[in-house]
């Protein structure tokens, strides 16, 4: 059976993602819609226009516009945004770094993404400069960053909306290493207003915006979408929930978009009580599973309603929301508008009904190009008629609601975070001395779930302090091993997903 969206289609626009951000942004010149919370300091719509047409001149004449690809690592901050369409609107392609990312994480990402340029903020300097090999280095803030901008560039570089790739953001995917995520101006834009639509976002709302923008949920759903909306972004440049409650109360936030953690404490932690949050309608919580007692609890606390949607990088990365004017315990929502998703038995490859439980496929205007330099994950992932499967496992019941209630795919979900088993194991295989490692995540109420490792030594191999020595020069702070285990032997016959049941019940046991 295929599952239609309860919401209106959105209209497919011929605009690239800054043109669609700039559509909204010309009726409201002198608003200020971006705001950097630890300072305060503001830009108006008409200032960040300008910006990004400055910027987009001066990399045009550089020789960094059309055709290039811009590698950006920095905190949340105004400017991020700028960088970001000012990329956007010469023609360029933007790839997203994690700016916990470990020298060798960075050199793997912009060897891989091709990267012409890379721009980060001081701070990040050293990291970016051990990573970047012979690719040149800005810091923001800088005389060098600076000397980019130059004659403001008025209009679009013209691009194709569908074959051009405008962002490179990295996944994991179902399975396997980190791979560059090919979206489109089509796909953003698209994604953009579906998110408008199925989650009721209202001109004049402001939100804290920690979850980084680096990541998809927050490029989408923070920037574009408040740019977009009417909105006004106040960035933050990590979680801090004393910040993240004062602006939230002193700007009369009417949503926060979170990760589960940052729901449990919203749930539990005694500082709320501290802060005025009646304005406060909706918790939104995406990028990791949440369940329906967590929903229930913030409702409870705070006095408002809890949803969950779910998506992926792959996505653009929205496919489900559960509307506020519906609010469903637990759920992950209707599918959004202009897409269809189906249930399919991994087996047989069989649509099933109402209530039958298989991996979720969604089909859409969001779904991916593809993956960068990589056919064979590309065609693993969607199929030839344009279905993308997901990895997961869920059901939609008779109202359209779906839900998640496992996982197919290898994916380790840390606080909203992807962490790859198959790039942990291999680094830990890459350490002399270790013969065979298995890695999975163990479930963890406050993280979602904790990497753990099972290792089998080999003469003279490491100790554990030596290997969490070797994971903290190498890995982002996410990916580091919570437990290592030392067996004897990692069973080989099973495919990922049985040994990876097989090591959690030997936890379970113990």
């Amino acid at each position: 059976m295929i599952f239609k969206s309860p919401f209106p289609d959105v209209e497919i626009r011929d605009q690239s993602i800054t043109e669609r951000v700039f559509s909204n942004l010309t009726t409201r010149p002198d608003d200020v819609v971006l705001i950097d919370g630890p300072t305060g300091q503001s830009m108006t719509a008409a200032v960040f226009m300008d910006r990004v047409k400055r910027l987009s001149g001066g990399l045009t004449a550089a020789g960094l516009g059309a055709g290039k690809t811009v590698a950006l690592m920095a905190p949340n901050m105004p400017e991020y945004c700028v960088v970001f369409h000012g990329v956007a609107w010469a023609g360029g392609t933007i790839t997203t770094l994690n700016p916990s990312y470990t020298g060798p994480e960075v050199a793997h990402q912009l060897a891989d993404a091709s990267a012409d340029i890379l721009i980060t903020i001081p701070d990040f300097m050293e990291t970016a400069k051990a990573g970047a090999g012979g690719c040149p280095v800005v810091a923001i803030g800088t005389p060098e960053y600076d000397a980019l901008f130059g004659a403001p560039l008025e209009a679009q570089v013209a691009t194709d909306l569908d074959a051009h790739t405008v962002v490179l953001p990295y996944s994991s995917g179902t399975t396997g290493l980190p791979k560059g995520v090919m979206l489109s101006h089509r796909n953003l834009v698209v994604n953009l207003d579906q998110c408008i639509v199925s989650a009721d976002f209202q001109p004049g709302e402001v939100t804290a915006g920690f979850l980084p923008l680096f990541h998809i949920y927050g490029m989408t759903v923070l920037m574009n979408v408040h740019l977009g909306g009417g909105g006004v972004l106040v960035t933050m440049p990590r979680f801090d929930l004393p910040m993240f409650l004062q602006i939230s109360q002193d700007h009369k936030a009417r949503r926060m978009w979170v990760v589960p953690p940052v729901g449990i404490a919203l749930a539990k932690h005694p500082l709320i009580d501290d802060y005025d949050l009646s304005e406060l309608e909706q918790v939104f919580i995406a990028a990791a599973p949440s369940g329906a007692e967590l929903s229930a609890a913030i409702s409870a606390r705070l006095s408002c309603s809890a949803l969950q949607g779910y998506g992926m990088t792959e996505l653009s990365p929205v496919s489900h929301v559960v509307p506020g004017s519906a609010p469903r315990a637990g759920a992950s929502g209707f599918v959004v508008s202009n897409t269809t998703c189906k249930i399919v038995d991994p087996e047989t490859g069989e649509a099933l009904p109402v209530d039958g439980e298989g991996e979720l496929w969604i089909k859409g205007p969001q779904v991916m190009q593809g993956y960068l330099n990589n056919a064979k994950a590309t065609s693993e992932t969607i199929t030839d008629d344009g279905w993308l499967r997901t990895g997961d496992i869920a059901r939609v019941d008779s109202d359209g609601y779906m839900f998640i209630v496992d996982r197919l795919k290898e994916l380790i979900k840390y606080k909203g975070f992807q962490v790859a088993p198959a790039e942990l194991e291999a680094t830990l295989i890459a350490i002399e001395g270790i013969t065979d490692a298995a890695v999975i995540g163990l479930p963890d109420e406050e993280a979602g779930e904790l990497p753990i490792a099972f290792v089998v030594l080999g003469e003279g191999g490491p100790d554990e302090a030596a290997i969490h020595a070797h994971f903290e020069a190498n890995l982002a702070t996410y990916k580091q091993l919570h437990q290592i285990r030392f067996v004897a032997e990692i069973p080989k016959s099973a495919s990922g997903k049985i040994l990876r049941r097989f090591l959690r019940d030997q936890v379970a046991q113990e």
